[in-house]
């Protein structure tokens, strides 16, 4: 099955876009890095497939995030590392996946990653779940519409005065490695929603919404966020 046609415009612009000065990377001192974009059809429709860490992590933890880490030395660049963390993080798998494009580097300067995500379309979807706990605490398959859904979208506000994109993903999309459904609303912000917003609007998926919609950052995501 070859990549529907409603991945056409996100193919062609997504190569061409251009990190925002604060996320481009420096020009040495970080550690390459691969996150992937995997999108699917699911019965809801277009989607794509999101991740939670685990709370215990040191990093990113209790975050909604693209499957990726760090690029080995045995990896075969961005690809081959954004792949294999995703089989090591969610059991997804490669033979399944065909790699679209590879967007711009962006640099995650609290972690000190410069980071390359890597598109791909799910041609054979095969079962996923928080195939490794001791990284991820839940997965899940979300569908774009619900992602561009104006009532899902705002800006949430960090104490220290900067503000950025965030979406509210229903958190029954979300299934842990006990396999039962999540009834509250699941934060996704910081590095993963900026990247959303991109993929969203390059791809032609973005609709309008209330951009004037700011919250402050929950005391819990704080309290993760803190450990770095």
């Amino acid at each position: 099955m070859t990549a529907p046609s409603w991945l056409d415009r996100f193919r062609v612009e997504a190569p061409l876009l251009t990190a925002p000065p604060f996320l481009s990377p420096p020009e040495s001192g970080a550690r390459p890095a691969a996150v992937l974009i995997l999108f699917g059809e699911g019965p809801d429709g277009p989607d794509v497939l999101l991740i939670e860490r685990a709370a215990h992590l040191n990093k990113h933890a209790g975050q909604p995030a693209f499957p990726g880490g760090g690029i080995d030395p045995d990896d075969d660049g961005p690809v081959g590392a954004a792949l294999r963390e995703a089989q090591e993080e969610t059991g997804l798998d490669p033979a399944g996946v065909d790699v679209l494009v590879t967007l711009p580097e962006l640099y995650l300067g609290r972690s000190g990653y410069r980071i390359t995500p890597v598109a791909a379309w799910w041609r054979e979807p095969s079962e996923v779940s928080a195939y490794d706990p001791g990284e991820v605490a839940a997965v899940a398959r979300v569908p774009l519409a619900e992602l561009a859904d104006p009532a899902n979208r705002l800006n949430v506000r960090h104490p220290a005065g900067f503000a950025g994109p965030a979406f509210m993903v229903p958190g029954s999309r979300f299934v842990g490695a006990n396999l039962q459904p999540r009834g509250e609303a699941l934060l996704v912000w910081g590095f993963t929603a900026g990247l959303l917003t991109q993929v969203l609007e390059v791809g032609g998926w973005d609709r309008s919404w209330d951009t004037a919609r700011v919250e402050d950052l929950p005391p819990e995501v704080l309290a993760l966020a803190a450990r770095e």
